[in-house]
């Protein structure tokens, strides 16, 4: 009995989790201000995933309506784009 409620806990924890992941306009909010890789570290954390293709860089951060997208170049912060839940 002591490992299905120790399952049940667990199980619970990591749907509570996922309800409380920041949407795409709350992930824009925080790193409206954010020109730099160190600003936009400072505001959101480490990227979910990090895409390197020569001194480009893509930044991505999984939203609960989605995802959001920031280019770096030369370590400044271009223009983010927003897309769906990825697969």
């Amino acid at each position: 009995m002591p490992r299905l409620a120790t399952i049940a806990v667990l199980a619970s924890t990591l749907l509570l989790a996922a309800c409380f992941q920041d949407t795409k306009a709350d992930i824009a909010k925080k790193a409206e201000a954010a020109s730099t890789v160190e600003e936009l570290r400072a505001a959101l954390g480490e990227p979910d995933e990090l895409n390197k293709a020569g001194p480009l860089e893509e930044w991505i951060y999984d939203a609960s309506d989605g995802t959001v997208r920031f280019p770096i170049v030369a370590g400044k912060v271009g223009p983010m784009v927003t897309g769906g839940k990825r697969e």
